[in-house]
C-alpha cells in the first residue's frame, strides 16, 4: 500500500515541525523509501502501519522517523572544489586577518562526520607549515544518531571508497576488522554536538570558516533567511561561509559577498546585519 496523501501531509507536518526541513508534494517517494526499512523493523507490513502507530505517539518509532528524514547524503571531499578553495584561499585568508592564530571551523548538518573529518585531513597538511596556528572543528547535526556515529570516527569499506583520497586512508586510518577508524590526532582536531540550524547556535564558538553544504535546499524562504541569520552571527566578519553548488545568499541575506575562487563559489561575511 502506498503512503496517502493524508499519511504523507502528517509526516511532512511532523518532520518540519522537529526539523524546519520542508518536504513538499513530490517527495512522496522519498518518504516512503526512507520509511519502508523502519516499518519492517517495526513488523509493519507497510509504511501506512507504520503512520497509524505515529498517530498513536510511538516516541521511539518518532525518533527513528525523523533520524531517517533528515539524514542526508554526505561522503569524503565532497564535489572537491570547495576543498581545494580551502587550502588554497580560506586557510591563507583567515590566517593572515587572525588576532589570536586559532582557526574555528563549522561543519554544520555533519552528518556522519565525512566533511569535518576531510577538512581535518587538510589542516593536518597545513598547520605543520604554520607554526603557531591551531585550529578546532565543531559539527553539528540534528539527529542524534549521526552525532554519535561521527564521534565514533569508525566507517565502513563501502563509506572509505566513497571519496576518500587513498594516501589518506593509509595515513588516517586503522583497519578494524572490515571497518576503519580514524587515527587519535585527527579525532582530537573535531568536535561533535547535536544542533538544530533553525534555533541559535549553542556551543559554537565565534568561527573563521562555516560549511553548510546542500542544507538550504532542504528549507522554505523564511527558515533558509532564520538559518543564515543565526551562521552569520557565529562567522566572523571576514570569514567564509561555503554552501552547495546549488545554493546561495541572494536576496536572503545582504551581509553576504559572493566571490569566486577558482571552481568554487564562496560567500564572504561582509560585517553587516542582512
Amino acid at each position: 500500500m502506498s503512503l496517502g496523501a493524508a499519511d504523507f501531509t502528517y509526516v511532512t507536518t511532523m518532520i518540519r515541525q522537529r526539523s524546519s526541513i520542508d518536504l513538499q508534494p513530490g517527495k512522496e517517494y522519498l518518504v516512503e523509501s526512507r520509511l519502508a526499512p523502519i516499518a519492517r523493523q517495526a513488523g509493519e507490513t507497510d509504511v501506512a502501519g507504520l503512520v497509524a502507530r505515529l498517530r498513536r505517539g510511538d516516541a521511539a518509532l518518532t525518533d527513528a522517523v525523523v533520524d531517517a528524514l533528515t539524514t542526508n547524503e554526505t561522503s569524503w571531499f565532497r564535489d572537491a572544489h570547495p576543498f581545494d578553495a580551502f587550502t588554497n584561499h580560506l586557510l591563507p585568508d583567515v590566517a593572515k586577518s587572525s588576532t589570536t592564530r586559532q582557526i574555528n571551523i563549522w561543519s554544520a548538518a555533519c552528518s556522519s562526520g565525512q566533511e569535518a573529518y576531510s577538512l581535518a585531513m587538510l589542516l593536518l597538511d597545513w598547520l605543520p607549515l604554520h607554526p603557531g596556528y591551531s585550529a578546532k572543528i565543531i559539527g553539528t547535526d540534528i539527529s542524534p544518531k549521526m552525532v554519535e556515529r561521527a564521534r565514533a570516527a569508525k566507517f565502513s569499506q563501502l563509506e572509505v571508497n566513497r571519496g576518500l583520497r587513498a594516501p589518506y586512508l593509509v595515513k588516517y586510518f586503522e583497519q578494524q576488522g572490515r571497518d576503519w577508524i580514524l587515527k587519535q590526532p585527527l579525532r582530537d582536531l573535531c568536535r561533535f554536538e547535536r544542533g538544530n540550524l533553525a534555533t541559535p547556535a549553542v556551543g559554537v564558538p565565534t568561527c573563521d570558516i562555516v560549511f553548510l553544504r546542500n542544507v538550504l535546499i532542504y528549507f522554505d524562504l523564511p527558515t533558509k533567511r532564520t538559518v543564515l541569520t543565526h551562521v552569520r552571527r557565529v562567522l566572523r566578519p571576514g570569514g567564509f561561509l561555503v554552501l552547495g553548488g546549488a545554493e546561495s545568499t541572494l536576496n536572503l541575506d545582504d551581509a553576504f559577498q559572493r566571490m569566486e575562487l577558482g571552481k568554487a563559489v564562496v560567500f564572504r561575511h561582509t560585517g553587516g546585519k542582512a
